[in-house]
């Protein structure tokens, strides 16, 4: 494992390693968003269901529940049986399950597909982390969780353009997008491989970890619990902005397509600023500009009155989650031992889908006993106060070292 961690000469985005579990992390965001634009055509497709118009709705985030009830079982077998096994299981279950809509034969068949599918998608997220935990260090690490965000960014806009091109030939041809992850797998086959330590012939813990370390359990439950409510507050715009901007009067499908497109090329483009920021401020100095800058985008959403100033909001929204995110995988892994990698990187996605699920099911009534300006504004402060604990927990820990 030492050998896996050596610095190298060539920069950590041209490591094929690196490349292999890139092209993992876009495939989560496939997972849920691509068939989207594909919705109205099988609510149509299967009208003769008398339930085809809940179970399309399903469709979408039947992945996240699936991820969330997985993740941490897909840890603990990423810690006993290996991380290339399992991500490459997962890739495989990606494929078929994800291209499964193409021939199945009715609604509920594919909506039991799509649980498979976030069963699939929960062993990549879960071994995808662990392995960059196990390949990489330092600012190598941190560097790969922002390029990690960008890929999934960037590889969504692109699955989710593509989805909506092929879903005006056919709403079945989106589920053909998932095949492409067949294409990855060689790649992955060639440079995924288990570090030493987690033979099963290796009793010790490596390099003199000890796994009873009580502080790290105490600090990774509260980053968890962290990264669950960011990511419930960040969900609020795919789930909410349609509707938002369909009471203000605008043209909801073209708006939303467009400022969630804002949204992803935002949050591609400041995650690939990630690892020079984060130099630069620290981890506490991230979470300021990261949650500040997401209280400034819900600000901007109580007053917008014009299409620039929606947009404005939404790229501020994109930019701040791109900015945090990264931090929650760098933490956790730099806390975790290493023989708990997998368990902890399990965790972590389950929260990531815990926090997406319960978005709409928080934010829904708080809409409709209050508005969108208080859920907003609320919104706004609450982020407000979490930058400057974030800020003053920074300027805290310099002073004590100074």
């Amino acid at each position: 494992m030492e050998a896996i961690l050596v610095s190298r000469q060539i920069p950590v985005w041209q490591d094929r390693r690196a490349i292999a579990l890139l092209m993992a992390a876009s495939l989560t965001t496939m997972a849920n968003a691509t068939i989207a634009p594909a919705l109205p055509g099988l609510e149509r497709l299967f009208a003769d269901d008398p339930n085809a118009a809940l179970l399309t709705r399903l469709l979408v985030p039947a992945p996240s529940l699936a991820v969330a009830i997985c993740a941490p079982l897909a840890g603990l077998a990423a810690d006993r049986i290996g991380r290339r096994r399992l991500l490459l299981v997962g890739v495989v279950l990606f494929v078929i399950s994800g291209c499964a809509g193409l021939l199945l034969p009715d609604l509920p068949t594919i909506f039991a597909s799509r649980l498979v599918l976030g069963v699939a998608v929960a062993l990549i997220m879960t071994a995808q982390t662990a392995l960059i935990g196990d390949y990489f260090s330092g600012d190598d690490r941190n560097a790969l969780t922002g390029l990690q965000i960008s890929a999934r960014n960037l590889g969504g806009l692109v699955f989710i353009l593509t989805a909506g091109w092929v879903a005006t030939i056919s709403p079945r041809l989106p589920f053909a997008i998932y095949g492409l992850a067949a294409a990855f797998l060689p790649l992955m086959w060639l440079v995924i491989v288990d570090p030493p330590r987690l033979s099963p012939a290796t009793g010790a813990t490596p390099l003199g970890e000890s796994d009873d370390r009580q502080p790290w359990r105490m600090l990774f439950t509260l980053l968890v619990l962290l990264q669950g409510v960011t990511n419930m507050i960040f969900f609020v715009m795919p789930t909410q902005l349609s509707f938002f901007l369909d009471a203000q009067g605008y043209d909801s499908a073209i708006m939303t397509g467009s400022a969630l497109g804002v949204l992803m090329l935002s949050g591609g483009g400041f995650a690939l600023l990630y690892p020079r920021i984060q130099r630069a401020v620290g981890f506490a100095g991230i979470f300021a500009l990261g949650y500040g800058a997401m209280a400034l985008g819900f600000l901007l959403l109580v007053t917008a009155s014009a299409i620039p100033a929606i947009f404005a909001a939404v790229a501020a929204i994109g930019a701040g989650y791109a900015l945090v995110s990264p931090s929650f995988v760098a933490l956790a892994l730099n806390l975790a031992p290493t023989r708990k990698r997998g368990l902890a990187g399990g965790i972590l996605t389950a929260s990531i889908f815990i926090g997406q699920f319960c978005s709409p099911l928080l934010s829904t009534p708080l809409i409709a006993g209050y508005g969108y300006a208080s859920l907003f504004g609320g919104t706004a402060a609450l982020l407000a106060t979490m930058a400057a604990i974030a800020a003053l927990a920074g300027g805290t820990v310099r002073l004590r070292r100074q």
